[in-house]
């Protein structure tokens, strides 16, 4: 179970915001073994066993985006849904703003952490939205968002629904 930071607003019921409820998320998973997986237009691309964190956009509402990432069986759209498909969803931290800050907060997270290249990273200039390592990265992610100047609030951690 992945340990809930002091900072984050623990609010783990399902995600039902207002539809005006908007900004970044973070998405907290762990993949148990390595495995190779086909990434849409990237391809196929080798996930070694451990955390990820992948930061997203929600400006059009929380609730859609996220309830989309819970789901199962769904036909991927965005790069996070093939990882989806085999990782396990542990957390998901929202920052509710009405600018985009999402690149802000990769940012943060790639000064600490390996990343998968272009991985999320379509629209944009960064060179990832995916970050991985071997620890829990919740602590980071949580940090990340604040530097992005938002109030972390954990929306969703796995089995508490």
């Amino acid at each position: 179970m992945v340990a809930v930071p002091t900072r984050a607003s623990n609010n783990t019921h399902a995600v039902k915001d207002s539809k005006t409820a908007r900004g970044s998320y973070v998405l907290l998973m762990g993949l148990p073994e390595e495995r190779m997986i086909s990434v849409g237009g990237l391809g196929l691309i080798g996930f070694p066993r451990g955390q990820y964190v992948y930061v997203g956009s929600a400006l059009g509402g929380f609730s859609s985006r996220l309830n989309h990432h819970l789901r199962t069986g769904k036909k991927p759209h965005w790069h996070i849904d093939y990882l989806l498909e085999k990782a396990v969803l542990d957390a998901i931290i929202i920052g509710e703003s009405m600018e985009r800050t999402e690149c802000t907060i990769a940012r943060a997270l790639a000064r600490l952490f390996n990343s998968v290249p272009g991985f999320g990273a379509s629209d944009c200039r960064c060179r990832s939205h995916l970050f991985f390592g071997a620890d829990d990265m919740m602590t980071a992610a949580v940090s990340a968002l604040e530097k992005a100047g938002l109030r972390p609030i954990l929306k969703y951690i796995r089995g508490q629904h």
